[in-house]
């Protein structure tokens, strides 16, 4: 896939994972750039972290990426005319405590791409709530919940386990107070005309209907 100055977050996302593949490493879309897709863009992001989950050569990493145009600076990779940048950390891949972390493949309008569920991707965000108190982390797991599906069950076993539990709640009481108000960004209700009644069923002029062959 070839990338403009137009592309998108998804459609650069599909295009570095489909690169790494063809060098044969394998990674996960993280971070931001999951929230970012999870929310609509409602939350914005211009950090993609591919998360190894498996032996890569920085020497292979560079190769891929060169392929797309990207060029690597310190820690990241940097593209003239694209505002979005990539980074590499080193597995292994998890969310808190949990180590069982099971990526999924998700069909876009760009490709395929291998990320986080949006379950992960919610609990990722909490967890910098939960541990640095990041109140807009918070925010976009409230946002990721509006627009996506999360187990939320799921979430608030994990919560228990990390140790958040109140943590957990409040999250909970975000969620319903963002539901109750219906203002989460990018869908907002809005009044339209009333409807216009529609016609009574015309009645079949059966003096047309075909005739019966004898």
């Amino acid at each position: 896939m070839r990338i403009t100055e137009r592309s998108g977050l998804g459609a650069v996302a599909v295009a570095v994972g489909d690169a790494l593949r063809r060098h044969g490493i394998k990674a996960v879309l993280s971070g931001g750039a999951c929230a970012s897709l999870y929310t609509r863009g409602a939350f914005q992001s211009a950090d993609m972290d591919f998360i190894l989950t498996g032996p890569a050569k920085q020497s292979q990493l560079d190769a891929a990426m060169a392929t797309l145009g990207f060029t690597r600076k310190g820690d990241r990779y940097v593209r003239r005319r694209t505002r979005f940048y990539v980074e590499f950390p080193r597995g292994p891949l998890a969310i808190g405590n949990d180590y069982d972390i099971r990526p999924v493949t998700r069909r876009t309008p760009h490709g395929l791409a291998v990320m986080l569920s949006p379950t992960d991707s919610c609990r990722d965000r909490l967890a910098a709530f939960y541990h640095w108190n990041d109140r807009q982390s918070l925010q976009v797991a409230v946002w990721i919940v509006r627009r996506s599906q999360v187990h939320l069950p799921a979430v608030r076993r994990w919560s228990v386990a990390e140790g958040f539990a109140d943590r957990f709640e409040e999250f909970l009481a975000e969620v319903k107070r963002a539901r109750a108000r219906s203002n989460y960004p990018g869908r907002r209700r809005v009044a339209g005309p009333p409807a216009t009644p529609r016609p009574p069923p015309r009645r079949r002029d059966r003096s047309r209907a075909r005739p019966l062959v004898l």
